[in-house]
């Protein structure tokens, strides 16, 4: 062990001796309070104890009323516990109700709009089913159901007995129609002149009597008059039967299974002259085209009918001769052909000593201007059967503006009014296309006739121009062989 060590040892021995000391000393001065002190203890003790004990008496005394009244309290808090949990059911139960009784409006909200529209459509359907007769009768209930639904000073409920006012209304009306109805109003002759008399509405047919018996027959609904029009009829046993039957409402009157629509039907019947009239100028234009085409169609079946076509029989003879260089036989053969082959053949034979491309030339020639002639004017079918469409469409083009001036004027209400536009337009195209389609029609037949005639006199110049180069071929192998013969 070194000097430091040794050193350090000493002090720590040193430090231990003082320590005891001290704590020593400390022991013996506490032992020595606690002598002197023990009497005052004891009597802090004594009081001590006389006030913990004179505490646990008021404190047994104040405890059993505190007890008591926090058992009080418990209760109160539970029944006020009990009464909330009972306010909370009730609030829930009440807020479930709410949410279906929200549930109930918005569902009767929607069935009200449903039966609402519904009402209003029977309206708008009502109205419309109504004879013209009738509507003079209902014209109030109509007008108030239709603008009770746009009336905010009325209430829901006032619409509604507005609207079942006219479903009443028209319930009555159908009890009614079973047995007949009649009752007074106006009504408009085929002159236009409006007179009072009575109806009778038995179903659907209404018949009418003026008061001042000048006018009786069935009462109709007629385009562009807001007055029913009374058709009288051409028998007057019938006119009689009606106005006794309006006049005691029984009895028997003439009916028209058609309800009227034979005699609308036959009011739209037309003549030919009123149609194009309704085409205007355009239509004329048209149908003077159609005039033309037709005239040359039937001159240019007459014209090819007429020319007579020859057959490869019929030239047998001809060949025959210029087989054997017969050229006289064959003049004098051709000569019985007739027709443009016959006027072929005869250039031909004049021109049979010249070389063969000559010939041709002036057989072709002679083809070519009968060709011609066959198919002379039918170029005009064809621009007819090309051009009468455009003319249709054109007339369609100024109808349409005819019709468009006069919604400008009156108004698309008046269907009878734009009915004069609208008839060009429709009926020149329909003109239109009945030219091009006979024109193209009569256009086809014609150019195959024509090329009928041609082909057969191509066919005959073939074999004409055959035989001759035949012909010829065989006289130059005779001129060859005659000189070979001689030297041998």
């Amino acid at each position: 062990m070194n000097d430091s060590g040794v050193f350090y040892t000493q002090r720590w021995n040193h430090f231990q001796r003082l320590a005891i000391f001290i704590v020593s000393v400390v022991m013996l001065s506490v032992i020595y309070a606690r002598g002197q002190a023990q009497p005052d203890m004891q009597q802090k003790l004594d009081a001590s104890l006389q006030e913990l004990s004179n505490v646990r008496g008021a404190i047994s005394k104040e405890k059993l009323p505190m007890v008591k009244g926090l058992n009080a309290l418990e209760d109160e808090v539970m029944t006020v516990r009990l009464e909330h949990q009972k306010v909370m059911r009730q609030l829930d139960s009440r807020n479930l109700d709410l949410n279906n009784l929200r549930s109930e409006i918005k569902t009767r909200k929607g069935e009200k709009a449903y039966i609402s529209n519904l009402l209003g459509e029977y309206t708008r359907n009502f109205q419309t089913r109504l004879h013209i007769a009738e509507t003079d009768v209902y014209a109030d209930v109509i007008e108030a159901a239709l603008l009770a639904p746009e009336n905010t000073n009325l209430s829901d409920e006032e619409v509604f007995i507005k609207q079942t006012e006219l479903v009443e209304s028209s319930i009555i009306r159908l009890q009614n129609l079973i047995g007949g109805a009649a009752f007074f109003g106006t009504a408009a002759g085929e002159d236009g002149l409006v007179k009072e008399g009575q109806f009778a509405l038995i179903g659907p047919i209404a018949l009418f009597s003026s008061e001042d018996g000048t006018l009786a027959g069935i009462a109709e609904q007629r385009l562009g008059s807001l007055e029913p029009t009374v058709m009288p009829f051409a028998n007057a046993q019938n006119e009689a039967m009606v106005k006794e039957t309006v006049k005691i409402f029984s009895g028997v009157f003439p009916f028209d299974p058609s309800l009227g629509n034979a005699r609308k039907i036959e009011e739209t019947k037309e003549t030919f002259k009123e149609h194009i009239q309704k085409g205007g100028v355009v239509a004329y234009v048209i149908l003077g085209m159609f005039g033309v085409c037709v005239l040359i169609s039937i001159l240019k079946l007459i014209e090819l009918a007429l020319v007579p076509k020859t057959s490869e029989k019929s030239v047998q003879p001809v060949l025959r001769a210029m087989l054997v260089n017969d050229y006289e036989k064959a003049a004098a053969e051709i000569k019985k052909v007739c027709g443009p082959t016959g006027r072929m053949l005869t250039v031909g034979i004049e021109h049979i000593a010249e070389p063969k491309d000559l010939v041709e030339e002036v057989m072709y020639e002679e083809m070519l201007t009968t060709r011609m002639k066959v198919n002379r004017f039918t170029p005009i079918l064809a621009v007819c059967a090309s051009s009468a469409p455009l003319l249709g469409l054109l007339g369609t083009v100024t109808g349409i503006i005819n019709t468009f001036k006069l919604i400008t004027v009156f108004g698309s209400g008046d269907v009878k009014t734009l009915s004069g536009g609208i008839s060009e337009a429709l009926i020149t195209t329909e003109l239109g296309l009945v030219v091009a389609i006979f024109s193209l029609f009569f256009y086809a037949i014609l150019s195959r006739f024509a090329k009928s005639i041609t082909d057969n006199m191509e066919q005959i110049a073939i074999l004409f121009m055959n035989r001759a180069t035949r012909s010829v071929d065989e006289a130059e192998k005779t001129f060859d062989a005659e000189p070979a013969l001689a030297s041998a």
